[in-house]
């Protein structure tokens, strides 16, 4: 939707996106498939659908780490890609956020305007975990394998996630419309992690 200039996402097309990887992803759920991304890489669902890509792979990387007879050395492997994992999940955020404050470029902060405590991409960041936590807690909740008890209590957590669900899919969709019309102010701080940084680590530089 394109309204006085600025093109106007929604929190219901974010969740349809990460729905539709989370689901692409299953279909072999296996963490060494390549991504397919079925967006033009120029638009801003292609980078919905590859923070949807990265968060369920990384969903599994932590799934196996925690195997408690994991072999160390595939342990460490895997902790590996984690950090690999969510520094790039970073940067998708950042591209993110990017990509809207070029749309609210143009936009004058009313007088009185308001802070947000977070960028709308690190918002819409928590919108793809809840995506995940409720595919995955409807597993659970339809568990065959499992007892009654079980899916009753899976459930019961499956209508907390999507009460939550709604919740933060109204404050997104009102956190865009505010900055749209000046009422709040988008800004945005990079995240600056130091420990991927070989300049900033002390275990990196010292050991140069």
């Amino acid at each position: 939707m394109e309204e006085t200039g600025i093109i106007m996402i929604s929190a219901e097309n974010c969740y349809r996106i990460f729905s539709e990887c989370i689901s692409d992803y299953h279909k072999t759920d296996n963490i060494e498939q390549p991504i397919h991304n079925p967006y033009e890489e120029s638009g801003i669902s292609y980078l919905f659908y590859l923070k949807s890509w990265i968060d369920t792979v990384q969903w599994h990387y932590e799934d196996l780490i925690r195997d408690p007879d994991i072999v160390p050395e595939y342990g460490m492997t895997l902790k590996r890609l984690i950090d690999h994992s969510n520094q790039f999940r970073t940067n998708v955020v950042e591209q993110i956020d990017d990509w809207l404050m070029d749309q609210f470029k143009n936009v004058k902060p009313a007088s009185g305007a308001r802070l947000n405590t977070e960028s709308p991409a690190w918002t819409i960041d928590r919108l793809s975990i809840l995506a995940l936590k409720i595919y995955h807690m409807e597993e659970q909740a339809n568990r065959t394998d499992a007892d009654a008890a079980h899916r009753h209590k899976s459930n019961e957590k499956l209508a907390i996630l999507n009460e939550q669900l709604t919740d933060l899919m109204i404050s997104l969709d009102q956190l865009l419309e505010d900055i749209g019309k000046g009422i709040r102010i988008m800004k945005v701080y990079r995240q600056m992690k130091m420990y991927n940084d070989p300049a900033t680590n002390p275990v990196l530089y010292r050991n140069k």
